[in-house]
This record gives C-alpha cells, structure tokens and sequence, in this order.
C-alpha cells in the first residue's frame, strides 16, 4: 500500500448535490480497488489561476489515501471518462504528509523587539 494524494476540478455549473454524488462516485471508483482513505474533502469553489476548458472557476475536490498502485489507473481512467471534471493531478508520496502546527513567537518578538 502506498500513500497518494488527489485533486481534481469540477466544473462550477454542477450544482452542489451533483458534486457530492461525483466525489462519492470518484471515492467509491477507489474503493473497489482497495483504498483506504485518510481524508477526503470538498474544498469548494475557488477562481481558477487560468481558464481551463472556457471555464474561470472550479470546485476542488482533494483525497488523501493508502492504496495499492493499481489504484491510480483506475481512478484517472474515471476522471477522464467524466465529462464534469475539467483537471486533475494525482501525486505519489514517499513519507506521509505532517500535519502544519502553528508557529511559535519567540520572547523578542512578542515584546516589540527585532531578532
């Protein structure tokens, strides 16, 4: 099993319920092939930083799973096959993804002064 990250684009004219049945149809294409998920998410829509397919805006869907790497193939077969997702990028992992922790203020600087 090896970790993987996804993130595909959705065209903003889908309405909302439609996007939700698409991310369960994409997460259940996974599924079949023995992924486990660690987090799946529905970013919302965001302004694209160029046009895609005629299109300015999308709606970013992101999963994060172990898999075996058949997996991949599958899933990008489905994300071409469906007319709705306009992009998509699929990212294999060597270590898993640490978690950002916020940053922790110095003495100085919380005191006004400049290090």
């Amino acid at each position: 099993m090896e970790l993987y990250e996804s993130l595909f684009i959705i065209r903003p004219s889908v309405s909302d319920e439609e996007t939700k049945t698409l991310i369960e149809k994409m997460k259940g294409v996974a599924d079949k092939t023995g992924a486990q998920f660690i987090k799946a998410e529905n970013l919302g829509k965001k302004k694209l930083a160029y046009e895609v397919r005629r299109e300015r805006k999308g709606t970013y869907a992101y999963f994060y799973f172990k898999a075996p790497n058949n997996t991949v193939g599958e899933l990008e077969r489905a994300y071409r096959l469906e007319d709705n997702i306009i992009k998509f990028l699929t990212v294999h992992h060597e270590k898993p993804l640490v978690e950002r922790r916020p940053l922790e203020v110095s003495a100085q600087e919380s005191d006004g002064g400049r290090i």
